[in-house]
């Protein structure tokens, strides 16, 4: 992108004497005019100005627009055009989020799932050169999104994410299964799953630890993280009268999340507000950075030239006229 830059700016200032030519001329040219009204000139005051009295003022304009040429060129404008190369070395991510009914209860604002969506998407946007991708489970696991390194449809299919889509319970295993098979092949130099819960792994064919030993196998790195307040909280219960909110304990696996992360070289976390989950997710960010190298360059051209021709020519002509048709009339 190219922009206009002064390689002198201060110079600019003297833009100031313009206006107190423009101001000098005008009282001049009043003075000039007689202000003593001759009676036998009644017959020459309706007879037109003769083209050498347009051409003085015509030839002060020129004056006029050459000292600020000159001005700014005095001040050296240059363009200047600057790029960046980029080069970047990504990380492979795969959310795996939990959306089991439990996921709906309102320690968190206004509950577990929907804080937990708005908390992941700032962290996708905060990661423009990672490919990232999405895994939902609760008594089984689908994946939402593969990695993409399209960021808005993946926020879009976060955004669409809702509770009951499918089978309810809470299949630990099966979601960090599906969350390898999605990274085991990928290409990236790094690869991290980062797993969110609330509850018990009670469902699903793949034991937590088991799933954990295959991350390993394939060096993927795994976060877990563990939402819920300490003790009790409103979680959804059904009843006759619909849908109606009781405190009950939180129970959250914190064991099995803690060997799932040493295990694989990654870390537990546990989030029992909206502020401590994204304090979680700031410090994964910090975690995994991205490799990024930046090379700036800048090009700068002098743009003198055209005013100094246009300067030159306007000073030529004040000048040649001067000492030819008004040579005898200024």
């Amino acid at each position: 992108m190219s922009k206009i830059e002064f390689a002198n700016p201060l110079f600019l200032y003297l833009l100031l004497v313009v206006p107190a030519m423009i101001i000098f001329y005008v009282l001049k040219q009043r003075k000039a005019n007689p202000s003593l009204n001759v009676p036998g000139l009644e017959p020459f005051s309706e007879s037109m100005p003769t083209f050498r009295v347009y051409l003085r003022h015509i030839l002060f304009g020129a004056r006029v627009i050459a000292v600020t040429l000159l001005i700014v060129i005095l001040a050296r404008p240059q363009s200047v055009s600057s790029y960046q190369d980029v080069s970047t070395e990504g990380i492979d991510i795969m959310l795996t989020l939990d959306i089991s009914g439990s996921m709906l209860a309102r320690d968190f604002r206004p509950n577990r799932l929907e804080a937990s969506k708005d908390v992941a998407t700032e962290f996708i946007s905060g990661r423009p050169y990672d490919r990232i991708g999405l895994v939902v489970f609760s008594g089984e696991s689908f994946t939402q999104c593969p990695i993409t390194t399209d960021h808005a449809v993946l926020i879009n299919l976060m955004r669409e994410v809702q509770s009951g889509m499918i089978e309810d319970g809470t299949a630990i295993g099966n979601g960090l299964a599906t969350a390898i098979n999605r990274l085991k092949d990928s290409p990236g130099k790094s690869k991290v799953i980062i797993l969110l819960t609330d509850g018990v792994n009670n469902r699903g064919e793949i034991a937590p630890i088991t799933a954990a030993d295959i991350a390993k196998t394939y060096n993927i790195r795994v976060y877990t993280i563990g939402v819920g307040t300490q003790g009790m909280a409103p979680y959804p219960v059904q009843t006759p009268f619909g849908i109606q909110y009781q405190d009950m304990p939180v129970e959250i696996d914190e064991a099995i999340l803690n060997d799932i992360a040493q295990k694989t070289g990654g870390r537990y976390f546990r989030a029992t507000d909206n502020n401590k989950l994204q304090e979680v997710y700031k410090e994964i960010d910090q975690l995994e950075k991205s490799k990024i190298a930046v090379r700036q360059y800048t090009t700068r051209e002098e743009l003198f030239l055209i005013p100094a021709i246009i300067a030159f020519c306007l000073i030529a002509l004040e000048v040649g006229a001067r000492n030819t048709v008004l040579k005898n009339f200024i």
